[in-house]
């Protein structure tokens, strides 16, 4: 049993309520857009990173992190990368191995928008988990904390951060 502490498009931007939201997790996953190197840094320190990066991201992060991700968690098949889209409107870049080969887990970020869906033609679980960070137009900041145990996800918490 892992629990995961999942965020996106943090932008540079460090919160030390990252400390308080991640204190219970084992692993933090960053879906992209990270910003800067110190972010990953400090959110490393916290608990093991898993990470890709994102259109924004330097060639510092593009060294360190790839545009994809596919691993084994407890059981679970999961796919991260940044742009990823949404059941039913997936990105063009990523569709075909959706398609070919479904994750149970499909993660992405970009948009911003806060996003757990159930792909019922793929039989996937899609989560966004919205924007970490201040850059952008959303109005309240975003995280998602969730258990992995024998290839099921549960106890999923959506954290909200207000500007």
């Amino acid at each position: 049993m892992k629990r995961i502490g999942l965020l996106s498009d943090t932008h540079a931007y460090w919160d030390e309520k990252y400390r308080t939201y991640f204190a219970d997790c084992d692993e933090i996953w960053h879906a992209g857009d990270i910003g800067s190197l110190e972010v990953a840094t400090r959110l490393a320190a916290l608990h093991p990173l898993r990470a890709v990066c994102g259109n924004c991201d330097g060639g510092d992060l593009r060294r360190l992190y790839p545009t994809r991700l596919r691993w084994n968690c407890e059981g679970a098949d999961i796919l991260m990368t940044h742009i990823g889209g949404y059941p039913g409107r997936y990105a063009p870049d990523i569709r075909n191995q959706l398609y070919a080969r479904p994750p149970q887990l499909f993660i992405s970020g970009h948009s911003h928008i806060l996003k757990v869906q159930f792909d019922k033609s793929l039989q996937l679980l899609h989560i966004n988990p919205g924007a970490a960070g201040l850059q952008g137009w959303h109005k309240v900041r975003t995280l998602v904390r969730f258990t992995v145990e024998n290839g099921a996800f549960k106890d999923l918490e959506v954290v909200e951060i207000p500007r």
